[in-house]
């Protein structure tokens, strides 16, 4: 059940007013989005600066409630501290898109001084109730640490975006504080503050002039600070129009319309990393492409770029740390959504390596990446759908255990519109077959059709090393033994991953075929690649062989015939 907003005592800044916050905040962009995507232009004209933002503060509200109860302060109510740190977590594993992984920095910022300091309470007697200067001051601390923090995690910071009107805020919050106002005195000056910063915006950003619209993701920002007025103070904030020209400029007939040049795709990824080997990624990812920005710390990073080779900005996070949770947009597919345009038809591939990810993306599919024993829920699958942003799409859940999810998912799309169809992969090598036949010119059904039958006839094959001793379908195996998986069931026991390789291979072409895909995974050296693609040389003159990288969380090797 969703968070409804409580009543606060006036001037209380405690763990409930953290929450009601979120609630009013998630609620507010709830409303605003479309009109938000609608002004997107800058850095990208995509359309969903509004969605990326709810999306963001959704995971933040998520990860908020989850927090409830948590550590307690002593009255059996969860504190302050854990709040705004489950707070910000989430919004830093939730953290979609550029403006998204901005918010996510500002409410980091937040809960550093929050989660960290203890209000001065004032004399209760002499200011009425507890609150006071105390929280005031710690709220403007706050709002300053989180626009210091937001500006630091951009790579290139642009004024005229939501940096500058979180910078503005921070000012303004900061002298209210100073000048002994109390928290909702505070919150009011952000406010106004983010306000006028907004109005100013098509001044300072050419493309917002052009446009005749204000930042989109500083509108957004403006919509989380009125939230935060309304939690202390109990007042709603008068309803604004999101589209006020704060210039007098042309508006011209497509607001979206700008030249399609800068970088193909956007990437993002969470990753596990220490802070030095973040300083680096950051240089590395600086070259890369544009509209860097990496926010986090204490082990834990978001990462969004744009970039042209979406598969060097997944190795150069493999380099720093460990990647997980990548998603790679093509903005070919996000512009026709500024225009208020489908592409006709999509694929959605769920795939365990990160170098498969990259080579999905790269041929057009929205990848889905999947970690060795965290599978993504219908959630997760629903979304991938979403963000393809296409009037029909296939999906290659690539594993058995991924059907029901993918059922859900396809349901919960169909309810909104999308024509989906689920093609029963239980490969990752079975999705790649299907996607190599993929014509998005066709008819659904064809491509459907054609999809789902080289899928079926692909055989599969996977090397795993044993690590118990177990019973299996070919005798008993003990801890250290390389297992040979063919169609799913265990059909050799070896000692070593080439010769138990070769066995398996000798199985599958036993019954004929005409390629052999082989996938290898992070540890296994290329001389393995280069034997094995000579074994099969020699023993079936007609038979070719292709080898893909599968990166990071990719099993030891897979295999696939077809």
């Amino acid at each position: 059940m969703p968070h409804e907003p409580q009543p606060q005592a006036p001037d209380e800044l405690d763990a409930e007013a953290v929450r009601t916050w979120s609630s009013l905040a998630l609620a507010a962009l709830g409303r605003a989005r479309e009109d938000i995507d609608a002004i997107n232009v800058y850095p990208v004209a995509d359309a969903d600066t509004g969605t990326n933002l709810y999306l963001t503060a959704e995971s933040a509200d998520r990860g908020l409630a989850e927090a409830f109860p948590g550590v307690t302060d002593g009255t059996g109510t969860t504190s302050l501290a854990e709040a705004v740190r489950a707070w910000a977590h989430g919004a830093l594993v939730g953290a979609r898109g550029n403006s998204g992984t901005i918010l996510a920095q500002l409410l980091r910022g937040v809960a550093d001084v929050l989660g960290a300091e203890q209000p001065e309470w004032s004399d209760p007697a002499e200011h009425g109730g507890k609150g006071g200067r105390g929280t005031g001051g710690l709220l403007a601390r706050a709002l300053t640490r989180a626009a210091e923090e937001a500006y630091a995690a951009v790579a290139h910071p642009v004024e005229g975006t939501m940096l500058t009107v979180a910078g503005a805020a921070a000012r303004a919050g900061e002298a209210a504080g100073a000048a002994a106002g109390t928290a909702v005195e505070v919150a009011r000056a952000a406010y106004d503050g983010a306000r006028a910063a907004l109005a100013e915006t098509p001044g300072q950003l050419a493309a917002l002039s052009r446009a005749g619209v204000v930042d989109a993701g500083g509108c957004g920002l403006v919509v989380v600070f009125g939230a935060l007025w309304q939690a202390l103070s109990g007042q709603e904030p008068a309803a604004e129009p999101v589209r006020g020209r704060a210039v007098p400029v042309p508006q011209p007939q497509d607001p979206c319309a700008q030249e399609e040049d800068g970088p193909a795709y956007e990437v993002i990824y969470l990753l596990e990393a220490t802070e030095a080997a973040v300083g680096e990624l950051r240089e590395r990812l600086d070259g890369l492409g544009d509209s860097l920005v990496v926010v986090g710390g204490d082990g834990l990073w978001n990462v969004h770029v744009h970039v042209d080779d979406p598969g060097a900005a997944v190795e150069a996070g493999v380099v720093a740390g460990r990647p997980y949770r990548i998603r790679i947009t093509h903005f070919g597919d996000e512009r026709r959504r500024a225009r208020g345009e489908r592409a006709q038809r999509a694929v959605v591939a769920v795939v365990p390596g990160e170098g498969l990810a990259g080579l999905c993306g790269e041929a057009g599919a929205t990848p889905v990446l999947v970690r060795p024993g965290e599978l993504p829920a219908a959630a997760e699958l629903l979304d991938a759908v979403r963000r393809a942003h296409a009037r029909e799409v296939v999906l290659l859940p690539g594993g058995a255990e991924l059907r029901a999810a993918a059922a859900a998912a396809a349901e919960q799309a169909r309810a909104e519109g999308v024509r989906v169809a689920v093609i029963p992969t239980r490969s990752a090598v079975q999705g790649l077959a299907a996607l190599a036949v993929h014509d998005p010119e066709g008819s659904f059904d064809e491509d459907v059709v054609a999809m789902t039958a080289a899928a079926g006839a692909t055989r599969y094959g996977e090397l795993a090393v044993a690590e118990r001793q177990s019973f299996t379908s070919a005798g008993i195996c003990q801890a250290g033994d390389v297992l040979g998986l063919i169609d799913g069931d265990v059909a050799v026991i070896g000692s070593g991953l080439t010769e138990t390789a070769e066995a398996v291979l000798d199985r599958m072409l036993g019954s004929g075929g005409e390629l052999v895909t082989l996938v290898l995974g992070p540890d296994v050296p290329d001389a393995v690649a280069e034997r094995l693609e000579a074994y099969v040389q020699h023993g079936h003159l007609a038979v070719d062989t292709v080898t893909y990288r599968g990166g990071r969380y990719s099993a030891p090797l897979l295999i696939g015939v077809e």
